[in-house]
């Protein structure tokens, strides 16, 4: 017999192995996990890295350009904004990625019972999500917001309950092409029940497209948070936030552009970075592309 060809046998490779040669290979990914590696670091390592408390005051330097004492310019209580910067990224990567986890979560579950069950399991969900998709985002958020209070953990609720239709969606039309496959067809047939499929079949079949949807979700969930804390719904002061370092700016932003500039564009940065992430995952799991 003729030995098998060279494209079957990197076929044959290890999934995990395949996977990180095309992570490496991939620039958008390399890019956005290096950017991202380095606001996580800078953010976890504030303490560190400022020799100021983020609620510290300096009345005597308030709006204070940047400086060699302070990096990023001080804001109208005289706080050192590169401090606050720092501290503010730890709370917006908490609602990004807590409500990611909360939408990704439920999303999934729907999205499981209404592809594989059918039936009116399934059109009772999918009326369901229909509904919360006839509000904006943002609109649902600031309902739910309204309804459960002001403050730091209703946000990160609001924000990933009102992101749950994009993931049901997507794991509902995944299973529906997934459940007429050879290989659930006959799990069903040896007796697996329905959650065990699901579970143990079908699920880790759709962890890719999930993957890509929440690290894109993250940002939306960093973007929203801060849109909630500038309308004053969100943290509150004097804990820094990003978004609420953009509201605490606006009225000076014409004599300390400073102010709301860097929080502007460490959102900016943060948001480049996980989008390219998210897009370079999308072109390593998407099976129909090649790098």
């Amino acid at each position: 017999m003729t030995d098998p060809p060279a494209t079957l046998e990197l076929s044959r490779q290890p999934h995990w192995r395949r996977f990180f040669s095309r992570f490496l290979r991939s620039r958008n990914v390399m890019a956005g996990a290096l950017a991202l590696f380095v606001v996580i670091s800078l953010v976890a390592l504030a303490p560190a890295i400022s020799p100021y408390a983020p609620t510290e005051q300096f009345r005597r330097q308030r709006l204070q350009p940047p400086n060699a004492e302070f990096l990023l310019g001080t804001d109208n209580l005289g706080r050192d904004i590169f401090t606050r910067i720092l501290y503010g990224g730890r709370i917006s990567l908490q609602v990004g990625i807590i409500s990611v986890a909360i939408g990704a979560t439920l999303g999934t579950l729907l999205g499981l019972l209404a592809g594989y069950l059918g039936g009116w399991a399934d059109v009772l969900i999918m009326r369901f999500i229909d509904m919360m998709l006839a509000f904006p985002g943002i609109l649902l958020a600031l309902v739910i917001i309204a309804v459960l209070g002001r403050n730091l953990q209703n946000v990160m609720i609001a924000v990933g309950l009102s992101s749950i239709p994009v993931y049901t969606r997507v794991v509902r039309g995944s299973t529906l092409a997934l459940k007429q496959v050879d290989f659930i067809v006959a799990a069903r047939a040896l007796g697996g029940s329905s959650m065990r499929i699901m579970a143990w079949h079908i699920l880790p079949n759709v962890l890719a497209p999930i993957i890509v949807v929440a690290t894109n979700g993250v940002a939306g969930a960093i973007i929203a948070g801060a849109a909630l804390s500038f309308l004053g719904l969100g943290q509150q002061p004097p804990d820094p936030e990003w978004g609420l370092m953009l509201n605490e700016g606006r009225e000076f932003i014409r004599v300390a552009a400073w102010v709301t500039t860097f929080p502007g564009l460490a959102i900016m940065a943060t948001v480049l970075a996980i989008n390219l992430l998210g897009d370079g995952l999308r072109d390593i799991l998407d099976p129909r592309l090649k790098l």
